[in-house]
């Protein structure tokens, strides 16, 4: 039955009065997403002039990009610990106080091992916002806008990547990295400021017994099911309470754990930090020079990282995660393999066709990734679990997904001088082949279920193998 002509339906009602507030949630807690594309993108350009500065071999400049890494994961065990304990809103606040340590520290370090230890504050902080934001924003939503609000978290990161790639470009021409590091104190101190304002999750309030402090808040975000949300976020919180790390070793979820694990191994050993940490490396060596011609060729990269990754968000909800993941993973595992051609065939200085099919297969690399393992890994360790233990999974996912990208990051320069540029993209490739056998066979389809559905079906599953 169609709504009488002149009346207001339950989203209009909802974007008249609680819209405002809601997008201020949602960009200021987003900040955090640009701070984490950010911090972990602006060593692409800034690597080699503080190699120059500091006089760093491989070894040394391995150590600058991935002490940021081994922070996040530090981060992320913190963010477990004191989210529950201070809120998710102080969380936020705390790793907002904690980037603008580490971009001033990274900034005017005197030697290498001050800007590692600074590098590692920075490391903290996205660990932090990366478990405080989505969860922050997922928690204060209506239901109807919380994915695609939790969604633009995640645009936000591609965005912030993007961002420090033209930075590095504004100040390559001096080699000022200083200047590259310190710019990210800016939208820093704006999420601290912003963040102040804003009201604390009332699932948070709830976990705390604060039910009226909750009530207030929804009474702010979703006026209009204000009963039913409380009454939703109580059973959500008695299910919490009763779990525990050790069901998810159980054979019930055990396979659910391997999926939302496994998806995050594969997210980096496919080597896309690789390229985001390193692209101007590798395009210098497809022929385009250092300084600024490699970065503006990075800067490229973080187009198409943000454009593709706009597309996954039109693409995930119609098409599916599976069908998304095939394309991915298999146009990742072509454009790997070209990238391994091509750099047999460069001569490294004059650029040829090869060195071009280099670039193109950077770029296709980029979007065969966004579109698959850039989001769906995140957003199905959200989906897999029931309520009770949903948290703690993705947290250990996270990890697994941190730790991963530290040891291929570290790696990488390692492996281009010891088994050479294009051994190293072959095996990468072969990661991406193996993916698409893991999700053949592991990973189920969640399109256009409920949560509930979804837990069912993959509890109902794991049982019936446990039968046979």
């Amino acid at each position: 039955m169609s709504e009488p002509r002149g009346k207001k339906t339950h989203d209009d009602m909802w974007d008249s009065g609680t819209q405002g507030l809601i997008t201020r949630i949602a960009v200021v807690a987003a900040l955090a997403g640009l701070l984490f594309g950010f911090d972990t993108g602006v060593i692409s350009g800034a690597l080699d002039y503080i190699g120059d500065a500091f006089n760093l071999g491989d070894i040394g400049k391995s150590a600058v990009v991935s002490s940021v890494l081994l922070g996040a994961v530090v981060g992320s065990l913190v963010a477990m610990a004191i989210i529950d304990r201070i809120g998710r809103r102080r969380s936020l606040i705390a790793s907002g106080a904690v980037f603008i340590v580490g971009s001033i520290a990274s900034a005017v370090a005197p030697g290498v091992g001050a800007l590692d230890i600074a590098r590692l504050l920075l490391g903290v902080a996205i660990g932090i916002s990366a478990v405080a934001a989505p969860m922050y924003i997922t928690e204060i939503a209506p239901a109807a806008r919380r994915g695609q609000l939790v969604s633009f978290f995640q645009l936000m990161i591609t965005i912030g990547i993007l961002v420090a790639y033209v930075n590095d470009e504004a100040f390559s021409s001096n080699g000022q990295w200083r200047w590259m590091l310190i710019t990210g104190v800016a939208p820093a101190i704006v999420l601290l400021i912003g963040m102040r304002g804003l009201p604390e999750s009332p699932r948070w309030f709830m976990l705390k017994g604060r039910d009226a402090d909750a009530r207030k808040v929804l009474e702010k975000v979703n006026p209009t099911e204000v009963e039913s949300e409380m009454a939703e976020m109580r059973r959500g919180i008695d299910e919490e309470k009763s779990a525990s790390f050790r069901e998810l070793v159980q054979p019930v979820l055990r396979p659910a754990l391997i999926v939302a694990v496994g998806l995050f191994i594969i997210q980096q050993f496919t080597g896309i930090n690789t390229v985001i940490y390193y692209a101007p490396r590798i395009f210098k060596d497809a022929g385009f020079g250092a300084g600024s011609a490699a970065i503006w060729a990075t800067v490229s990269v973080g187009v198409i990282n943000v454009l593709a990754t706009l597309g996954a968000l039109a693409l995930i909800d119609r098409v599916g995660r599976k069908p998304l993941l095939y394309t991915g993973l298999a146009g990742m595992a072509v454009s790997l393999s070209a990238i391994a051609v091509s750099s047999m065939l460069s001569s490294g200085g004059t650029i040829t066709a090869a060195d071009l099919v280099t670039v193109v297969a950077v770029w296709a690399f980029v979007a065969f990734f966004a579109i698959s393992l850039g989001p769906i890994p995140w957003l199905m360790a959200s989906e897999l679990f029931p309520v009770g233990v949903r948290g703690k999974a993705a947290s250990i996912a996270t990890v697994v997904g941190w730790l991963g990208n530290l040891f291929i990051s570290f790696t990488f320069l390692g492996l281009l001088d010891l088994i050479g540029e294009s051994a190293t993209f072959f095996s990468y490739a072969a990661v991406a082949v193996l993916g698409l056998v893991f999700v053949w066979f592991l990973v189920p389809e969640t399109k256009g279920r409920t949560l509930e559905e979804i837990e069912e079906g993959f509890i109902a599953r794991a049982k019936a193998r446990l039968k046979d």
